[in-house]
């Protein structure tokens, strides 16, 4: 295993290609490690200069008076092979390639290259970040080999003494991005464990290293930018960990609006693009998404500050000294999900007895300029933190003026220690520097943005309870449930198994199939009909004919023998008009399902995650409403029923206006069952849909009234 230690904390570095001259970015890199107290040794190695910024230079990594635990290599990208096979040969451990011009270049030789650093990393199994990226710091350290200029105020500490716990660490592939979280966090007195920019990620994975951080002591809190995961497989146990670990992951994944890549043959697949799956993934493991760099950052915060006294709940008491700004948040609390109610009488006994007759105790309490000064945030806060109807405490201030703060600092801090219940503050007007530091110093974090606290409380309540129920879940059954029947259909030659043959799969799982008889002729079709009780639906199947409607090969309400022998021949007779050198299997008789909320379910094998199960509102519309969740497979019924709740249009399930609820129970022992089919068979389907399946009224079951299931290709 590479020595990820070896890269990040380091006793001895080599910078390859060091330059005295700041203005370039071989001389940044160098500045930028001289500004910190790093204690290890720093060998420049150059063919231009005999001393680098006053330390003693050397021609090659070869002729290093010792072997250096890593090499910084900032040279053309043409030397970066035969430079790392060097630094390998030396038993150099490992290496952050900072040069570009490898595989992010379309064309020329950038690939090629990469390739020969993987196998060069292999080989001598050394832990090689990059290349084309912005390098890393490691604060505790003070070690930053990187040219951001986020790191290069030597009169600034990496870290805020104070600080000692809560520290969060950034992977980002886009190093600009990577040091941005940090140059928002640290005038907030945030502390980071690193940062790391991870670029091309030829050899080190950004999950590679959250793992690695993870088993450290000095990271509480993981914020990551994700343009890809190039091993998924890597994705769910470190997400896992990090979940056990109650260390939250906290991303933003760009590339949300990227079509699939490749045509879809079923409404599943054209659902799903490339981000449904890393959003169903980041589902099953409480990881948290962010929309911005400060949201990001704030969220970090939040975790930073209170990741052992989480909220129980969303219900939130507000204080503020301002009424307006304490009614602002409020509406702003309650648009984000959070609970804002009137406080018990005993808690507003006791406050009232310190406002003013203007001021107010319901909630948001407000306690006016005048109790703010003779009370203080601090005691405030505490009488509302001892009401039961509360799980988190949001103070408003103005932070302009920290002296405000420095007069109850004894108390506010002895408050932080002492609550069960997180404490947030957020000023409406722009803090100074020493805003932060005080209120931080004192246990708090410190908002400027009042969405972004309210958020912070709703996500910190969402984690937790997330992370409760994930720790007490069973397992998943991944206990195969292949059936012979199954085999004989998904291991036939034919791609496309038609709705008849596709139904006969579910069937084998145990789902509820009507009689349906598949016919070769219209007499078949009528001797069929006679057996079903009512009218019947005729439908074409052909492997060719995906989508039956569009072909109008699809006849409904048929009833007597000579309208079923005429729908049949009109169905044979438009499936030929549609596509005249279709394969037909022939004409389902089948009888008409009764109504019920139309619903589509599927499953969509991506191509990195594996399969997908998708539920949503179904339909003709399905397309434009999009109205869908996505969840790895397989699930289980409770999360299975946490995917219909997550539906904009769940009311419809649960009854509105009059109407009875539908049959929640047998829609969810259906998802359940296609996810264990997608399970078992992964390796052989692409593409699962049923669409639509009518789930009827409360205990009385559903109907799957059209199924396709399509094989990947090659199986």
């Amino acid at each position: 295993m590479p020595d990820i230690g070896a890269l990040l904390s380091p006793t001895s570095v080599a910078v390859v290609g060091a330059s005295p001259d700041t203005h370039i970015l071989r001389g940044r890199i160098m500045h930028v490690l001289g500004c910190h107290p790093y204690k290890g040794r720093v060998y420049p190695v150059s063919r231009s200069h005999d001393e680098v910024m006053g330390l003693k230079a050397y021609r090659k990594v070869s002729d290093l008076p010792e072997t250096v635990d890593m090499a910084v290599l900032i040279i053309p990208s043409a030397y970066v092979p035969d430079t790392l096979e060097e630094c390998g040969a030396m038993g150099v451990k490992a290496a952050q390639i900072i040069t570009s011009g490898f595989a992010e270049e379309i064309g020329g030789e950038g690939e090629k290259q990469q390739r020969r650093i993987r196998e060069i990393a292999e080989k001598y199994d050394m832990a090689v970040c990059g290349p084309n990226s912005e390098g890393f710091a490691n604060m505790a350290l003070d070690f930053c080999p990187t040219f951001s200029p986020a790191v290069d105020d030597p009169d600034t500490p990496l870290l805020p003494e104070f600080r000692k716990e809560g520290r969060i660490g950034v992977v980002a592939q886009s190093g600009g991005m990577g040091f941005a979280f940090y140059d928002r966090g640290r005038p907030k007195q945030l502390p980071f464990s690193y940062v790391v920019t991870t670029g091309n990620e030829a050899c080190l994975e950004g999950f590679q290293l959250v793992d690695y951080m993870l088993n450290q002591d000095g990271t509480d809190v993981i914020v990551m930018f994700i343009e890809d995961i190039k091993t998924p497989s890597l994705f769910p146990s470190v997400a896992e960990k990090a979940m056990r670990a109650g260390k939250p992951i906290i991303v933003t994944k760009i590339g949300h609006s990227q079509a699939g890549q490749r045509a879809a043959a079923s409404h599943t697949a054209a659902l799903a693009g490339s981000y449904a799956a890393y959003n169903a993934m980041f589902e099953r493991y409480g990881v948290i998404e962010g929309r911005d760099i400060e949201e990001i950052v704030d969220i970090a915060a939040g975790f930073s500050y209170w990741r052992d006294k989480l909220p129980k709940g969303k219900r939130v008491g507000i204080i503020t000294g301002s009424g307006g700004a304490g009614g602002w948040m409020a509406d702003t609390a309650s648009a984000e999900g959070l609970i804002v109610p009137t406080l018990d009488d005993k808690t507003r006994s006791a406050i009232d007895a310190h406002l003013p007759s203007y001021g107010t105790s319901q909630n948001p309490v407000d306690g006016t300029a005048q109790a703010v000064r003779t009370v203080g945030y601090a005691n405030l806060s505490k009488m509302v933190a001892t009401s039961d109807e509360v799980d988190a405490i949001i103070a408003i201030s103005s932070a302009r003026n920290a002296s405000r703060y420095e007069a109850e600092f004894d108390a506010m801090a002895q408050v932080a220690r002492e609550t069960e219940k997180p404490i947030v503050f957020n000023s409406y007007t722009m803090p100074k520097p020493e805003g932060f530091e005080i209120i931080g110093r004192a246990g708090y974090p410190l908002y400027t943005n009042m969405r972004n606290c309210a958020h912070v409380v709703g996500c910190m309540a969402d984690y937790r309870a997330y992370r409760e129920n994930f720790l007490k879940a069973p397992e998943i059954s991944t206990k195969s449930r292949r059936s012979a029947r199954g085999a004989e259909l998904l291991l036939s030659g034919r791609r496309t198994l038609t709705e008849f043959q596709a139904k006969q799969v579910l069937k084998a799982y145990g789902v509820e199939v009507p009689e349906e008889v598949l016919a070769a002729n219209a007499a078949a079709a009528v001797e069929a009909a006679t057996v079903i009780d009512g009218p019947v639906a005729l439908k074409i199947q052909s492997p060719d004919i995906l989508h039956k409607t569009e072909a109008d090969a699809v006849a409904l309400g048929v009833e007597g023998a000579k309208a079923v022998r005429e729908g049949y021949e009109l169905v044979m007779a438009q499936a030929r008009s549609y596509r005249g050198k279709a394969q037909i299997d022939g004409v389902l008789v089948q009888p008409m399902a009764p109504t019920g909320r139309e619903i589509i379910l599927g499953v969509n094998n991506d191509a990195a995650f594996g399969p997908m199960l998708m539920i949503g509102l179904g339909g003709i519309y399905v397309e434009v409403i999009r109205d869908v969740v996505f969840a790895p497979a397989p699930v289980g019924s409770d999360e299975a029923r946490a995917m219909l709740e997550q539906l904009q249009g769940i009311a419809l399930l649960h009854g509105v206006r009059g109407q009875p609820p539908s049959d929640i129970t047998a829609l969810v022992d259906l998802m359940v069952t296609v996810s264990q089919i997608a399970d078992d068979w992964r390796n052989e389907i692409a593409e699962i849909d049923l669409n639509p399946v009518l789930v009827h009224a409360q205990g009385k079951g559903l109907s799957v009234v059209d199924a396709l299931i399509v094989k990947r290709e090659g199986d």
